[in-house]
This record gives structure tokens, C-alpha cells and sequence, in this order.
């Protein structure tokens, strides 16, 4: 159950969200042996002053679902945690994973036990990292040890925002994770919208809360097909990501020569997967939309060099790491103006926007949009320039890293108060 310590093989493919250059970097470390070097590469060699690193590190250990690792039900939350696995060490800390299986946030008795034993087995002083869908729905387990150790929680998603739940479900969860933020000493979020909703939510004092943005790693130009008409989603396919919002705007653009590739696992709610696959039998799409099922490595490589436009429905994302995955490709994006995804859609540099907000639950709008990007060359040819403006601006996952490095540092030397 417990890695102390890094392998870079457990990064395995890209998934849904690791990009193709790291994937290469982890190939290079000789599949699953341990590496021992006298120094720690630094990641980004544009950083001020970046030479290396010495190998005099610090440990964080990491607390992370047990999932995190399996390619067929990806995420971006768990290729956030893989990522940082592989990066901080370029800024002094040594990872030391901690996988834990069970049924997160809402685990069962084995789970909570093997959380509580796992924390307890750290000295005290020791600085841990948890990510928040295994910390936030179990406050009775964590706040026991918020005084001995430096506790941080990752918040990739606050988890009453979770579409679906029952409301009596969803109000608990609430409730358990205000409990459990309130109780540890910093919280990390992974967008500035995310950082100020948990701080409002929550209440939450500010100055506890920091951002930790997802990195991209740009990638060649997608070639796309013909620049207007393959669209692609990559999202799990579940209620939260607003597949059927999709289809239902398709199913009223059918004049228009569009085809989309729907890419993301579909085994997290089958009930909802069935759905989709009804309605898009329903409005006869069968022979122009295809649901992909996950994809990663050069399969995932290849859907992105054929799209032309990136679609995503979301009800709720804290930043939404595929858009900024197809912007690194200079792929313009087509978005629910929801959470973080305004944040990942970003500016250019001149100031243009390469993406297109829309209201959340509401098809018509999406299919007014498609009209305009089929109908309306200029408007291609604005948003693709201001993609690839955007692509050249994006942060990589080094400046994530170096976020996350600052926080660890600040729980070494400051009280350990709660946020």
C-alpha cells in the first residue's frame, strides 16, 4: 500500500492528462529502477538562476487515493498527484507516495483505518501532503493528528460540488470537508477562482489558502482535419462533465458537417454512460459522434492532432486541465463559463481569447456557438491565433511544483495553526 519512494515508471502512460514529453522523461529512468543521482535536475530551465538542485532533500509524504495510478479510470486530479511526484523533487522535496485504496471520500471501516494507522506511523513534525478526496470526507481521522503534524490538503475539487449527489449526501460531505480544511494547517488549491470559493465557502482565513495551478507541456500544433468540422471532448463521462448537454446541442446542428470523439473513462457511472449512448442513438448521431472510452500515450496524442475545436460541458471544474491540454496544441476550446474554466482559457499575450465561454445548462447556446465557428471564418481564424498565442504563454509544471515546494517550506518554519 505504502511507496517511500519515487519511481518513475508509476507514471505510467500520459492518461488523460500527463503529457507525451514526460511519459518520455519516465521511459528514460529504465522502467521501474530507482534512480540515485548526486543532484536533482531542475525542471524548467527558463527559472531565474536554474542550474541544480542539491540533493539534500526534505520529505513530504504524499497521501493519495489508490486509484491514482490506473490508466482506465483517469483523471485530472490523479495526473495532478503524478506529476507532482515526479517535480518537486527539482525543488527539494523528496516524495514518498502513499496510495490508499477505498471508496473516497465516503470510505468504508478498512479504509479509515488504514488512513488513521498511516498517519500515525509519521514522527512528529512531519510534513504531509493529503489529497482532498481522501482527507476531506473523514475529519475524525485527520484532526487527531493536525497538532503532531504539518498537514496541507489538496483540493482538487471541493467534494459538495460533485454533480449527482443527493442533497442530504452532498450536505455532508459539505459539512465534513469546512471541518476538516478548518482543522489543518494550509490548504492548496488549483486555481485563484478555487482558492477564493473555498475561502468564502469555507471561511477559511486567506492567507492559509494558496494556489497551485496545473502546469501543461506544450506539444506539436494539432494538424486537425479540415480546421472547422472534429470536434473532441476529453472528460470522464459522467454527470459532472455535462456529456449530454453535448449531444442534445448536436442533435440540433445535424446540417452543419461536424463529427466529435467523446475520450474519458466510462466505467465511473455506467448509468450515465447508458444514457449518453441512448441519446445519441435517440437523434441518430451514431455514424458522427463515437464515445472512445479512455485514452492515453499516442492514442490520446493522435485524437488531439485531429481536432479542430475542443468542446467541454461542464457543471463544475476548479480549473480544467483538458482545455488547458488542447491549448497547448494550439487547439481553440469551447467551454461552460463555469469554476476555474474561464481561468484555463485564459489570454493571449495581445489580449485575444482563444475560446468560447458559454452559459452552463444550456444546449442552444452551445449550438448557436457551432454555428458561428462554422459559419464565421474570421472568427476561426481569431480564436486559432489567439490558441496558439495562449500556447506560447502557458506555465509548466514546474511552476506548479515550485507553488507547491513554497507551501511545503512555509509548514516547516511557521505554527502549526489551522487554516
Amino acid at each position: 500500500m505504502t511507496d517511500t519512494t519515487i519511481d518513475r515508471a508509476d507514471l505510467g502512460n500520459a492518461a488523460q492528462t500527463d503529457g507525451a514529453a514526460h511519459a518520455n522523461g519516465a521511459a528514460q529512468a529504465g522502467g521501474g529502477e530507482h534512480v540515485r543521482l548526486g543532484y536533482v535536475p531542475v525542471q524548467n530551465a527558463a527559472l531565474k538562476n536554474a542550474a541544480i538542485v542539491p540533493m539534500s532533500l526534505r520529505s513530504v509524504h504524499f497521501v493519495m487515493p489508490g486509484g491514482v495510478d490506473d490508466l482506465a479510470r483517469p483523471s485530472g486530479g490523479n495526473a495532478y498527484d503524478r506529476r507532482i511526484c515526479l517535480d518537486l523533487p527539482g525543488f527539494g522535496w523528496q516524495v514518498h507516495r502513499h496510495a490508499l485504496p477505498g471508496g473516497w471520500p465516503r470510505p468504508g471501516a478498512e479504509a479509515r483505518a488504514e488512513l488513521a494507522s498511516t498517519l500515525r506511523e509519521f514522527p512528529d513534525g512531519t510534513v504531509v501532503l493529503l489529497d482532498g478526496l481522501v482527507a476531506c470526507g473523514v475529519p475524525e481521522v485527520i484532526l487527531p493528528e493536525a497538532e503532531r503534524l504539518c498537514l496541507a490538503v489538496l483540493v482538487h475539487l471541493p467534494l459538495g460540488d460533485e454533480t449527482g449527489l443527493e442533497p442530504d449526501v452532498a450536505a455532508d460531505l459539505d459539512a465534513k470537508e469546512r471541518t476538516t480544511l478548518r482543522g489543518v494547517s494550509a490548504v492548496i488549491a488549483t486555481s485563484d477562482w478555487a482558492v477564493r470559493r473555498l475561502v468564502s465557502h469555507h471561511g477559511l482565513a486567506p492567507e492559509r489558502v494558496h494556489v497551485a495551478a496545473p502546469g501543461a507541456d506544450i506539444a506539436p500544433l494539432a494538424s486537425g482535419t479540415d480546421g472547422v468540422s472534429r470536434l473532441l471532448c476529453v472528460a470522464a463521462v459522467t454527470p459532472r462533465k455535462g456529456q449530454h448537454r453535448l449531444v442534445e446541442a448536436l442533435a440540433t446542428v445535424t446540417d452543419l458537417p461536424w463529427s466529435c470523439v467523446l475520450v474519458g473513462g466510462i466505467d465511473q457511472d455506467p448509468e450515465y454512460v447508458d444514457h449518453i449512448r441512448g441519446l445519441i442513438a435517440t437523434f441518430g448521431l451514431q455514424d458522427r459522434l463515437h464515445l472512445a472510452g479512455p485514452q492515453a500515450g499516442a492514442e490520446l496524442d493522435a485524437s488531439y492532432a485531429s481536432a479542430d475545436l475542443m468542446v467541454l460541458t461542464s457543471y463544475a471544474e476548479t480549473y480544467g486541465m483538458a482545455v488547458t491540454e488542447a491549448l497547448a496544441r494550439g487547439i481553440p476550446v469551447l467551454a461552460t463559463d463555469v469554476g476555474g474554466l474561464p481561468e484555463a482559457v485564459g489570454r493571449a499575450p495581445d489580449g485575444g481569447v482563444p475560446g468560447i465561454l458559454v452559459p452552463p445548462e444550456n444546449p442552444a447556446a452551445i449550438a448557436s456557438e457551432l454555428r458561428g465557428w462554422f459559419g464565421e471564418a474570421d472568427v476561426r481564424r481569431r480564436l486559432k491565433a489567439a490558441a496558439r498565442g495562449r500556447r506560447a504563454a502557458l506555465d509548466g509544471w514546474a511552476t506548479t511544483a515550485r507553488s507547491l515546494a513554497h507551501v511545503l517550506g512555509r509548514l516547516r518554519h511557521e505554527p502549526r495553526r489551522a487554516a
